[in-house]
């Protein structure tokens, strides 16, 4: 088997063996690992990074600027989030929190998706037709719908995985165990992926568990779990490549879910909402900031000849111009408030049928623009 379909077996691995590929200076320290990919697709994983981060520092500005709502910023986790979802087949269904957009870039970023971080409910479309599911803001109540995913693809007879992200802090709520749970007993095709960046908000990692590891976890249903250097997208993708071949075995012994720890850190805030100068040590952050994913991809990448500076230089200014473009396109759009009355309810009750009347009598009086302003 060619190392760029790598399927190294995950059973019996102890999952407080941490895997990695590169080290923090990205130099290789498992070949065995490293996958075997062509120049173009590790590029492109590169430029989907570079391209999450500078999306990550744009959407914070806008926010700033009162051009967009709360944001959840990204920043450190790009290496987990390009690398899993390279690793998928484009028709694999993606479920996530809504801290990793590196996966929705991997999927094109459809121009809707900053839409629906501006509060248009439209962005949910452009998100279904590359196969993610809208973005969760209740923590961890997504991981049930996903598992009830993946298990109808597994009755239908399906060839597909079911990749659903959260983080550390959605292992504390019951439905992370209830997910688990149901997954271990019906042997469904899910990759569960937790990112580990250190903090759930104000709460450090070790606050949240007293497991030695998340991934152990997976041992009281039925399955395994991985942990894996979640600031290394070479072995992101490795891992996540090894779990969907498990998930998708056709028969044999080996269980179907995987649990995977990506242990990374957080460089931003918790939200645009969130100071976390009042719960964190600047040194720490220094300490991870070290192990960078992007920088470290990039010495591999250099040391190669995959990329050099005047690639770089030019992949730059395209992400620019493709950002500014997909600003524009949102900010452009033209939101109908009465939107939000249309999917309440079934049935409208008769309290939402008055706001909906007497929303429609400001606009016929004021028209959208002062309606939004007055309002």
């Amino acid at each position: 088997m060619s190392r760029d379909a790598l399927e190294f077996d995950l059973v019996g691995r102890d999952p407080d063996d941490r895997i990695q590929v590169l080290d923090a200076e990205g130099n290789v320290v498992s070949p065995e690992l490293e996958p075997d990919l062509e120049p173009e697709t590790l590029r492109s994983m590169y430029r989907d990074m570079r391209f999450s981060r500078r999306f990550d520092e744009r959407m914070i500005s806008l926010q700033r600027q009162g051009r967009m709502g709360t944001y959840a910023s990204l920043a450190g986790q790009e290496g987990s989030q390009i690398g899993s979802t390279y690793a998928l087949a484009d028709d694999d269904t993606i479920s996530y929190q809504y801290r990793e957009h590196g996966a929705v870039v991997s999927r094109g970023l459809p121009w809707e998706y900053l839409a629906y971080w501006m509060g248009h409910e439209s962005g949910n479309a452009g998100l279904a037709d590359v196969n993610v599911f809208p973005l969760n803001i209740s923590i961890g109540s997504h991981l049930p719908h996903a598992v009830g995913w993946s298990w109808a693809e597994k009755l239908d007879g399906g060839e597909n995985a079911t990749v659903v992200h959260f983080g550390d802090g959605a292992t504390s709520e019951g439905d992370f165990h209830e997910a688990m749970n149901f997954a271990g007993v019906f042997d469904t095709p899910t990759i569960f992926f937790c990112h580990n960046n250190q903090w759930a908000i104000s709460v450090p990692s070790e606050r949240q568990t007293a497991s030695a590891t998340f991934a152990q976890k997976a041992r009281a249903y039925g399955f395994e779990g991985v942990q894996v250097d979640g600031m290394d997208p070479l072995a992101t993708y490795a891992v996540t490549k090894g779990a969907r071949a498990k998930a998708l075995d056709p028969g044999g012994d080996r269980l179907r879910p995987t649990l995977v720890e990506a242990v990374q850190y957080r460089f931003g805030a918790h939200t645009t909402a969130d100071d976390p100068s009042v719960y964190r040590d600047e040194a720490e952050l220094e300490r991870w900031r070290d192990r960078d994913p992007i920088d470290r991809f990039e010495s591999y990448l250099r040391d190669r000849w995959i990329v050099d500076d005047e690639w770089i230089e030019t992949m730059e200014a395209d992400l620019e111009e493709t950002l500014s473009k997909l600003i524009e396109r949102a900010e452009s759009a033209d939101p109908d408030p009465r939107e939000m009355f249309e999917h309440t309810y079934d049935n409208p009750t008769p309290r939402l049928e008055d706001q909906r009347a007497y929303l429609a009598s400001l606009r016929e009086d004021h028209g959208d623009g002062e309606l939004l302003e007055d309002d």
